[in-house]
């Protein structure tokens, strides 16, 4: 269990949806989000590296781990954003980042979060906001392995907004 200055609890979440740098930045907005990191997770490959993963054969996801203070945001508030951020629609695809690194993945941490990442999934399917299937999934989540220094906060640092 991790704990900030004041002694609160803290949770994590690991979300993939395209190139990390807008997940990271987007969810860096949110109130209650008291750290995000950009790495990898979803494969095998120990240790991977941007140059490895950037080929699609390592099986891992360019994903954000989010540290986030329950008494703040939810869980549930997290998924709301996620689902905005992105188009869980397309596969193995973000806007112009293309192959399974992109895929759009929640990777839950125990059961109450695949649980509710699983009604949050049903309920968006269910609304008809979208036309085609979400084929978003929805694992258990692997070791995290942060990215390189210079991926970490890469829109703050270059001022850049596109990946």
């Amino acid at each position: 269990m991790n704990r900030d200055r004041e002694n609160n609890v803290l949770e994590t979440a690991i979300f993939a949806a395209g190139c990390f740098w807008h997940v990271q930045a987007d969810f860096d907005k949110i109130k209650g989000v008291l750290e995000t990191t950009a790495g990898y997770t979803g494969g095998d490959f120990e240790n991977p590296k941007y140059e490895e993963v950037h080929t699609g054969k390592t099986g891992h996801v360019e994903s954000v781990l989010v540290k986030f203070d329950p008494s703040v945001t939810t869980y549930g508030d997290l998924l709301k954003a996620f689902w905005r951020l992105h188009d869980p629609t397309t596969k193995n695809r973000q806007g112009f980042d293309i192959g399974n690194q992109y895929r759009s993945v929640i990777f839950y941490q125990n059961e109450k979060q695949k649980e509710e990442a699983e009604k949050s999934r049903d309920e968006l399917a269910k609304s008809g906001k979208f036309k085609k299937p979400i084929v978003t999934e929805i694992l258990p989540a692997k070791k995290f392995w942060p990215a390189e220094e210079y991926h970490q906060k890469y829109f703050q640092k270059t001022g850049q907004r596109v990946c």
